[in-house]
C-alpha cells in the first residue's frame, strides 16, 4: 500500500484484506484467480503477489465508520465493498482502453484474456453488494453503492463517447470526472458512516468531502497521465494521448483556441496512429496552452473545497487529521 500512512491504512491489512480474500473464496476458480491477480494478492500462477493498489478507498471507508463513532471493524464491509467495486471498474477500464500495464505489471486481460477479465470484474462488483447486504441493516449502504456504481458507469460511457467527438466541452469533461471517479470516492467517504448508523448530516457532509476529493484525485491523475514518471505511476508513458483521450488537460488545451491548441486539435484529428514523436509534441502543446497549470490549480481548489466540508463537520480530531492527510496526499502525489 502506498497511500498516506494512517491508522486506517494499517487496519486494511489487519481487517479488510482478510475479508476480501474470504469473499474471493466464494468465486469459481477461474474468476477467483483473475480477481486475486487484479487485487495484487497473487501472480498469474497463484503464487503470492506484491503489487497492490493505494488502498485509498478502503481507508476512507474505515475513517467514515470512525467518524460515526464506531470501531473501525464495523466499517470493514464498506471498505471491502468499495475496493471490490473499484477493481471491477479497473478491470473493465483496462479492457476498453487497451491498456497493457497497471501497477508495474501486465493488466489482467493481457494475461488471462478479455473474456475472463470482464467476467472477473462482474464477479467483483457482485461480491461488493454481497458484502453490504449481508450486514444487518445494510440495505441503505447497498443502495448507495448501487447509485455510485451507476454514476461510475455513466462516466465511463461518457469518456468512451468523447473519443469519437471533437466538440467536448470542459463542463462535459468535468461532469464525466464527477461520475467516473468522484462518485465512488464520495461513496467511500459515506458508506462507513451510513453502514454504522451515522446521522444524515454526517453522511452527507462526508459524501461532499469525498466528491471534491475525487475530483481533485482525477485531475491530478490526468496530469500524471501525461507528465508522470512511468516508474512511479506504473502506467505506460503517453498511453492516454495515444488513445486520444479527452482528459481534462487535453480538453482545456483544445478549448483555448490559441495556436498550440489548434495544433493539438490537428494532431488529435490525424487518422494515423500517433508516434512517440507525436506524443511528445502533444505533451508540449498541452503545456504551452497553460492547461497543465490550470488543471493543477483546479485540483488545489477542489482539495480546498473538500477541507471546507470537513471544517463544517463535528468529527473526532484524530479522524479529522487523518482525512486532512489524505486530502494532502491527493494533490501532492506523484503516482
Amino acid at each position: 500500500m502506498t497511500v498516506v500512512r494512517s491508522r486506517s491504512t494499517d487496519q486494511i491489512q489487519t481487517y479488510v484484506e482478510p475479508a476480501i480474500r474470504a469473499l474471493l473464496d466464494r468465486l469459481d476458480p477461474g474468476s477467483r484467480l483473475v480477481a486475486g491477480y487484479q487485487l495484487g494478492y497473487w501472480d498469474a500462477d497463484g503464487s503470492p503477489g506484491a503489487s497492490q493498489g493505494k488502498g485509498l478507498r478502503p481507508a476512507l471507508a474505515l475513517l467514515s465508520a470512525r467518524a460515526a463513532g464506531a470501531a473501525p471493524e464495523a466499517g470493514v464491509p464498506a471498505a471491502a465493498a468499495v475496493e471490490l467495486a473499484h477493481n471491477f471498474s479497473l478491470l473493465h477500464d483496462d479492457v476498453m482502453d487497451g491498456d497493457t500495464e497497471r501497477r508495474h505489471r501486465p493488466t489482467a486481460w493481457t494475461v488471462f484474456g478479455v473474456g475472463p477479465a470482464i467476467l472477473a470484474g462482474d464477479a467483483l462488483v457482485g461480491l461488493a453488494y454481497e458484502a453490504l447486504i449481508e450486514v444487518p441493516g445494510g440495505e441503505p449502504a447497498a443502495r448507495r453503492l448501487a447509485q455510485d456504481v451507476r454514476a461510475l458507469i455513466a462516466g465511463q460511457m461518457a469518456d468512451l463517447s468523447f473519443e469519437r467527438r471533437d466538440d467536448v466541452t470542459l463542463d462535459e469533461c468535468l461532469t464525466m470526472v464527477g461520475d467516473k471517479t468522484a462518485s465512488l470516492l464520495a461513496g467511500s467517504c459515506a458508506l462507513g458512516a451510513l453502514l454504522c448508523g451515522g446521522p444524515t448530516v454526517l453522511v452527507d457532509g462526508l459524501s461532499r468531502f469525498g466528491f471534491h476529493l475525487g475530483l481533485a484525485f482525477q485531475l491530478v491523475d490526468d496530469v500524471l497521465g501525461i507528465w508522470g514518471d512511468p516508474r512511479r505511476t506504473g502506467k505506460p508513458v503517453g498511453s492516454d494521448l495515444r488513445a486520444r483521450k479527452r482528459s481534462v488537460p487535453v480538453v482545456r488545451a483544445l478549448a483555448g483556441g490559441d495556436p498550440a491548441g489548434l495544433a493539438l486539435a490537428d494532431l488529435y484529428r490525424s487518422p494515423a496512429a500517433l508516434t512517440d514523436e507525436d506524443v511528445a509534441r502533444a505533451t508540449e502543446l498541452i503545456e504551452a496552452t497553460g492547461a497543465r497549470e490550470w488543471t493543477q490549480q483546479r485540483a488545489w481548489q477542489e482539495t480546498e473545497a473538500a477541507r471546507a466540508e470537513l471544517d463544517a463537520l463535528p468529527l473526532p480530531e484524530d479522524v479529522r487529521a487523518e482525512l486532512t492527510d489524505v486530502a494532502d496526499f491527493i494533490t501532492g502525489r506523484d503516482h
